[in-house]
């Protein structure tokens, strides 16, 4: 098993591909905290992990809220002891709004959720891993963090920063034992775009203008395979990179 014993935060992990790596990590031997704000989705997940066998529990967690990011990490290292893996996966669309046409609002929901939770709970766990000398962090962000128009702009802004802050984090934390990569989705089936209301008209034929080039659409399991590698002693000389993982849509 990959992650033997190892305990492994999960953001985002009731549904999509949260819900599948939070199920692959608990398959490879790891500990699984199930944090979404969706409380009743993430326990029926960590009854699926534990009728397999695994071991996990879930946790409510608006990973917009400081106090719910601190209570996330806190109660974790209080039922396991220790962090091992942090995977900031949770993250909403912002219904492809361009940016004649985008609010305040909407620009400070996106980021509170994309981007300033996943920097509060690396921040709130890093002093962990850094007493140990080793920790993993696997951001998911998107193609839309490489790419200009896959999304909105507030989305896009977003991911470009996740983008950033990973290859921030792992070059300044290698000497500490930390490794931080990102993911980058491109389109996957999730139940994402529930999020995101009803999309701009004019945003969506922007952003769509290159979906006929898409090989394929991907499957939450397949994210988890890339997210399990990330995790691993596999990936021990890998850090500050993002992995694309799109079936070759931004190959074009």
């Amino acid at each position: 098993m990959k992650l033997q014993n190892k305990i492994a935060i999960v953001t985002g992990a009731a549904s999509g591909m949260g819900r599948s790596i939070a199920h692959l990590y608990a398959a490879e031997g790891a500990k699984v905290v199930v944090s979404d704000i969706n409380l009743e989705a993430a326990e029926h997940v960590v009854q699926e992990i534990q009728d397999a066998g695994g071991e996990a529990f879930a946790i409510k967690t608006n990973v917009a809220s400081e106090e719910d990011i601190q209570t996330l990490v806190d109660t974790t290292v209080e039922k396991y002891g220790t962090l091992d893996i942090l995977v900031n996966n949770a993250g909403i669309m912002d219904g492809f709004v361009p940016a004649g046409d985008l609010t305040d609002e909407l620009w400070e929901r996106v980021f509170a959720i994309n981007t300033t939770g996943p920097m509060r709970s690396i921040r709130k766990s890093l002093p962990i891993f850094i007493e140990k000398g080793q920790g993993v962090i696997v951001n998911v962000a998107s193609a839309g963090g490489l790419n200009g128009s896959r999304a909105g702009m507030a989305y896009t802004a977003s991911k470009h920063a996740v983008v950033g802050m990973t290859k921030n984090i792992g070059f300044q934390y290698a000497a500490k034992g930390i490794r931080c990569n990102a993911i980058a989705p491109g389109a996957v089936e999730t139940n994402i775009g529930a999020s995101m209301g009803q999309p701009n008209e004019f945003g969506v034929e922007r952003a769509m203008a290159g979906i006929n080039l898409n090989p394929r659409v991907g499957k939450p399991e397949e994210i988890a395979k890339v997210a399990l590698f990330l995790a691993s002693e596999d990936a021990s000389f890998v850090n500050g990179i993002v992995l694309v993982a799109d079936s070759g849509w931004s190959a074009y």
